[in-house]
């Protein structure tokens, strides 16, 4: 059974950093595209960076480029988000989310997913 379970979230104030990372089971982690969204309260839940199957690309949502990166320890089938400069705009619950179907664009294809994390929630506040 395919298994995410995400940790490292928490209260930061801005301009801090914090790294989630993303347990993955039942599945080898670097055969299916996976990524992380967030969805911050009231808001549509977004993509904030992902890695195709297709190529192994990542991408990312502007407003994160040059202070989120995103990799992956395939050795412990793990999936880790690094956020720097963190901003209050960026809170919001951080999810994982894995399909074996969706090979690109995975940035938008959120309702492509086959399997979510609970999420892990990071509030960035003064």
């Amino acid at each position: 059974q395919v298994q995410l379970v995400e940790s490292g979230g928490g209260l930061v104030q801005p301009g801090g950093s914090l790294r989630l990372s993303c347990e993955a089971s039942g599945f080898t982690l670097d055969s299916q595209t996976i990524g992380w969204y967030r969805q911050a309260p009231g808001k549509e839940r977004e993509g904030v960076s992902c890695i195709g199957s297709s190529d192994g690309r990542t991408v990312y949502t502007d407003s994160v480029k040059g202070r989120f990166t995103i990799s992956r320890d395939n050795a412990k089938n793990t999936l880790y988000l690094q956020m720097n400069s963190l901003k209050p705009e960026d809170t919001a619950v951080y999810y994982c989310g894995t399909s074996a179907r969706i090979t690109r664009d995975c940035l938008t294809q959120i309702y492509g997913m086959d399997y979510w994390g609970k999420g892990t929630r990071v509030t960035v506040s003064s």
